[in-house]
């Protein structure tokens, strides 16, 4: 069976993103969108990253336009719109499908029927946070704001 690290990417600048450069880290991968009510969380996102990334824990933003077309720009729109109003610092994704016919191989691993957390990704911004081992640990809704106790909580148990 085919783990996380066994996933590329492509980043939002068309380069390879190997899930086994996440090696012994922590990882939270996060569906994301530009515009979505939710597109706030950027914020508390991009302070989880600066709080965290030197602890060992790394994010991953996948902007996905499968929900009422809320990431409907291109990739140098999208990188563009998260540097000037969020100053993003951690990886983005080219744009992906999350659900449906052609979902990466990436959301069968994380949401596909053998999935530890199955089911369709319901909105922007679900979270799944993957341990230092790689093992799917939490799945979080997408309401579920990054900076809530229940992350916070998830993510220091995984550093620990």
């Amino acid at each position: 069976m085919a783990t996380i690290y066994d996933i590329k990417l492509t980043s939002i600048d068309s380069e390879d993103i190997p899930l086994s450069q996440f090696k012994g880290i922590a990882v939270l991968l996060v569906n994301v969108a530009s515009k979505c009510g939710l597109t706030p969380q950027y914020t508390a996102l991009q302070n989880l990253y600066s709080k965290y990334a030197t602890q060992g824990l790394a994010i991953v933003g996948l902007p996905c336009n499968q929900f009422m077309g809320q990431e409907p720009g291109t990739a140098e729109e999208i990188k563009d719109f998260c540097d000037t109003n969020y100053q993003v610092s951690f990886p983005l994704t080219a744009k992906i499908d999350v659900n449906g016919e052609g979902r990466h191989a990436l959301y069968d691993l994380l949401a596909g029927d053998d999935a530890v957390f199955p089911g369709d990704i319901t909105w922007n911004f679900e979270k799944f946070l993957i341990n230092k081992d790689g093992d799917v640990v939490k799945r979080f809704a997408p309401q579920v704001t990054p900076d809530s106790d229940e992350v916070i909580q998830a993510i220091e148990d995984v550093l620990s």
